[in-house]
């Protein structure tokens, strides 16, 4: 188990765009303030890392930008734009609730380099010492795998791996993973617990999210770099308030990865 100076259990929220705009066109200030205020309630026993999706959406709130260039560099310069926004929204929100944040962005090819996993495994733990919570998105302005991958969830999957993370939340708009016959016959049904993720890879679309770029199958390949270092994911329905602290108590369906 991963311990802090202050041997609280360590979680990795991955928020969805689709979670930060609960399903609109625009980032939801209520969503990211109640998300603040789930991570004060647990603030004594958890500490919390964040990586976070929603730069691009935030600028396409603000411009429309014109180019006679490649789509992947127009969405690497919105979320040139859109970062500082988000940074923004979430340094205020979090405030005013009493907690600090900070901002990280990392790219997939600091995973590759060791002195790069090194400095930032040690730059995240000083933060968490000091009751920062650190808020990691990609560096879009230098890479596209964010882009192309998925929504950040392996950059989350990386991130929670090296940072040797209790337990991974990836929060996203479907009560968590459902039976392929339930989406045939429109019940969703969630499957609960998993263990084999080759039986669950079995049961997902290929779709992707409305306004990200992940479907489930980004999740579950999160979830398998995850799995190697025992790690536990949670597939968990990020629209409705409180949905850390109810996934916690139970209190409503989602889909939990267990590692063994």
């Amino acid at each position: 188990m991963a311990m802090g100076k202050s041997d609280k259990k360590r979680v990795l929220l991955k928020i969805g765009t689709n979670t930060l705009t609960k399903e609109t066109n625009q980032i939801s200030r209520g969503k990211i303030e109640d998300i603040g205020r789930q991570l004060s309630e647990l603030k004594d026993s958890h500490d919390f890392i964040i990586v976070s999706s929603g730069a691009i959406a935030v600028a396409k709130q603000f411009v429309k930008l014109e180019s006679s260039g490649q789509e992947i560099n127009v969405k690497q310069a919105l979320a040139a734009i859109g970062q500082p926004h988000l940074m923004r929204i979430f340094q205020e929100s979090f405030r005013e609730l009493g907690l600090l944040t900070s901002q990280c962005l990392l790219s997939y090819a600091d995973f590759k380099r060791e002195k790069s996993k090194e400095n930032i495994y040690n730059t995240i733990n000083v933060l968490l010492d000091n009751h920062y919570i650190p808020i990691i998105n990609e560096n879009d302005t230098v890479a596209t795998e964010e882009i192309q991958f998925g929504d950040n969830d392996k950059l989350a999957a990386l991130t929670g791996a090296l940072m040797e993370v209790d337990l991974v939340i990836i929060a996203t708009n479907t009560d968590g993973i459902y039976t392929k016959e339930s989406m045939n016959e429109q019940k969703k049904s969630t499957i609960a617990n998993v263990t084999d993720l080759s039986v669950l890879a079995k049961e997902i679309s290929v779709d992707t999210s409305s306004q990200g770029t992940g479907g489930m199958q980004s999740k579950i390949q999160a979830a398998e770099i995850l799995k190697k270092k025992q790690i536990e994911t949670w597939i968990v329905n990020g629209i409705g308030d409180n949905f850390i602290l109810k996934a916690m108590e139970e209190e409503l369906e989602f889909t939990k990865i267990l590692n063994s």
